[in-house]
């Protein structure tokens, strides 16, 4: 699996290493690039109330969230589904467009 969590020095955190994805086709069709940035974006759009009290530190290759374990864990499944699913993530995209929101990839 893609998605990891971490607990290092009692700090919770929560990765995804990115390219290489199913979803990543739909994303690159959309004219995005499938990097850290973009599913940051994503989850933001998506799941603000999840996103709301995590902390980011992602990079071109990696996803990252920082945060409880709970609410890491509630990203974890809401990315589960995802991740896997071109249809789910262009539906997300298309979303996102009309409402404004900017991919910051």
């Amino acid at each position: 699996m893609t998605i990891k969590l971490h607990d290092f020095d009692g700090e919770q955190s929560l990765t995804l290493d990115v390219g290489g994805l199913a979803a990543d086709v739909a994303v690159a069709d959309a004219g995005h690039e499938p990097n850290g940035y973009f599913w940051e974006g994503l989850v933001r759009f998506a799941w603000p109330d999840i996103a709301e009290p995590l902390d980011f530190d992602s990079e071109a290759g990696m996803f990252c969230a920082v945060g409880t374990s709970s609410d890491l864990a509630q990203l974890k499944t809401a990315l589960e589904s995802v991740i896997t699913s071109p249809d789910a993530v262009r539906d997300i995209i298309a979303r996102a467009e009309t409402s404004g929101f900017e991919f910051d990839d």
